[in-house]
């Protein structure tokens, strides 16, 4: 996917890597048909069978909301993902030939879900995919109206979460590397490609530990309402998430554990 427009140059980085999960997503999954070959059309979604999702093998879509282009697919991008959403109401044209490879909806989602890296990589497309728009979006804005939504850069030493404020983001360290504390003390790390602030917005109290860059990141920020809208549309993404999460709860009540017995040994 790439959008109209300006964009940050760290996108680029974000953009190939969603552009190489497809494929992942996709592997030893066999196709239910030969590719679609599709002349150029100004309303795609007509031509495209409901109950199957596609792999962009070459060409280009040209997706526009209320007739005003907003991004473009090109090889490689899964298209029909979305389908089922009501709003906003997308519309998918081509200028040039298509050639679209076949696969049905409900095997491509049980072949994801059947396995846990998967899901997170799907985790990771749809979150990637939503961060980038909302910078998009950020950048049409007036500067004097735009938010803090799409990415940030911060260096080491700054505070990415602080204990105690209200959630309203979730984050994602695209590159670097953070820390977590809990009144002072390190309980963990937060490495590259790590979702974490997930915790709170589910369930509607402050930070329960600060977050400090322990290298320079850049950072993915998702706005509390569409991450769980995000959520909410497709219950095994939660599912997925909340696993993940209580492992992290795991290795946390271990780090207790730890400290726990080294002050009483003092």
């Amino acid at each position: 996917m790439y959008l109209l427009g300006e964009q940050p140059a760290y996108a680029d980085a974000l953009i190939n890597r969603l552009q190489s999960i497809p494929a992942q997503l996709l592997e030893d999954l066999s196709p239910c048909d030969s590719p679609l070959e599709l002349a150029p059309s100004e309303d795609l979604s007509s031509l495209l069978p409901g109950h199957q999702l596609f792999l962009l093998e070459s060409g280009v879509i040209q997706a526009s909301v209320e007739g005003r282009a907003l991004f473009y697919l090109h090889e490689g991008d899964l298209v029909g993902l979305r389908r089922g959403v009501e709003h906003p109401l997308w519309k998918l044209s081509c200028d040039t030939p298509l050639r679209l490879v076949p696969y049905l909806r409900n095997a491509v989602f049980q072949h994801i879900y059947a396995d846990e890296q998967r899901s997170e990589l799907l985790l990771q497309y749809l979150l990637g995919q939503t961060a980038l728009l909302c910078d998009a979006v950020a950048r049409l804005k007036p500067p004097e109206l735009r938010s803090s939504n799409g990415f940030k850069r911060v260096e080491a030493g700054e505070t990415l979460i602080a204990q105690g404020d209200e959630a309203d983001h979730v984050f994602v360290i695209l590159e670097g590397h953070a820390q977590a504390f809990v009144d002072g003390h390190k309980v963990g790390d937060v490495p590259k490609d790590e979702i974490f602030g997930a915790m709170a917005v589910f369930t509607g109290e402050k930070r329960s530990a600060s977050v400090v860059a322990s290298e320079p990141c850049t950072v993915m920020l998702i706005p509390k309402e569409q991450f769980l809208s995000l959520t909410q549309s497709n219950p095994r993404i939660a599912q997925s998430l909340i696993e993940s999460m209580a492992r992290r709860i795991d290795l946390l009540n271990k780090e207790v554990t730890r400290l726990m017995a080294l002050n009483t040994a003092e």
